[in-house]
């Protein structure tokens, strides 16, 4: 059974598109890494130097098929997982720019809508961008500014540390995408503080390491996290929170609007889980930080290698020495 699920997860698409962010690293040759020395790529916003902070500043472009089949979605949802990016660097978001192509001005409207939706919801302004309506296609991004005064990121994930996954499980599956909604219908106020708890945990010094689950789901996510911080790890899908609705296949590979992954010290673990449990979001442990450079999945008795960075990159973005 174990084989089987790695074998399907090896190819889903959204593991796949990460494989891709292996050209950005071809072109930020060595000698541009070497001018950027303070700014570290392969993380979920680049983090600015910044007088006793950090500035974040990140973008996402949303797929082709989500714009033409769900455009008012596709507009909250370009918002929100910028949002996402921010809190999960231990940021608060400044504000977004957007940039639409449309073929006409009444096909551009429910992506505005969407838009407009998600930033009064998440109380975040819209303060310019670029807009075309005589475009031969749809097309939407989004990216966003924000700031931090310490950073989780994801390249200090440290051996013993647990792997938690907190995610907001009162939501529902999208009908059409592999995507977990606990945001429209969400109270302003419970989205706005339920995100203020990622950047409370970094300022308190409670997790220095983690990122926001993403289109590569919680296995995608996993790898891109153990690859920045040159960690391996092993993983118990059984541990692995999720709607009863929802086979594990399927759940391993969802992008949820709310989902976190945090490498955090055993010690503190307890106190991290009543953080968000407070705030009804469900935060369990998964799995556990080592040295190596594997990600083991388990799955009752059965312990399988999933991945090898020595063998495999993901996205390429892997800290050569690390100790």
């Amino acid at each position: 059974m174990l084989a089987a699920l790695i074998a399907q997860l090896q190819n889903s698409i959204g593991i796949l598109h990460k494989q891709d962010i292996q050209t950005a690293l071809s072109i930020l040759k060595p000698e541009m890494l070497q001018i950027l020395a303070d700014i570290r790529p392969g993380d979920d916003c680049a983090a600015i130097p910044d007088g006793d902070g950090y500035l974040l500043l990140a973008s996402e472009g949303m797929m082709p098929f989500f714009v033409e089949q769900d455009p008012w979605f596709a507009g909250w949802s370009a918002v929100m997982v910028n949002v996402s990016d921010i809190c999960a660097m231990g940021g608060r978001a400044i504000a977004v720019v957007d940039t639409i192509w449309s073929q006409s001005l009444e096909q551009a409207q429910p992506l505005w809508a969407g838009m407009q939706a998600a930033a009064q919801a998440y109380n975040l302004p819209i303060v310019g961008g670029h807009t075309n309506c005589h475009s031969p296609y749809n097309a939407l991004s989004v990216s966003i500014l924000g700031r931090a005064t310490r950073l989780i990121t994801s390249f200090d994930a440290q051996p013993g540390q647990q792997l938690l996954m907190v995610v907001d499980l009162n939501g529902a599956m999208h009908p059409t995408f592999p995507f977990w909604n606990a945001a429209t219908k969400a109270e302003p106020t419970r989205l706005q503080t339920n995100l203020a708890l990622l950047p409370h945990l970094a300022e308190i010094g409670l997790c220095k390491a983690g990122k926001d689950i993403s289109m590569g789901g919680i296995i995608g996510t996993t790898l891109m996290l153990l690859e920045t911080s040159g960690r391996g790890a092993v993983l118990n899908l059984e541990s692995i929170p999720r709607p009863a609705s929802t086979p594990l296949e399927t759940w391993l590979t969802v992008f949820p609007s709310y989902g976190f992954l945090l490498s955090v010290d055993t010690a503190q673990v307890t106190l991290v889980q009543k953080l968000f449990r407070d705030r009804q979001l469900t935060c369990e442990v998964i799995g556990e930080i080592n040295s190596g450079s594997e990600l083991v999945l388990q799955l009752q008795q059965e312990s399988i290698s999933f991945w090898d960075f020595n063998h495999r990159p993901l996205t390429g973005f892997h800290p050569e020495g690390t100790t």
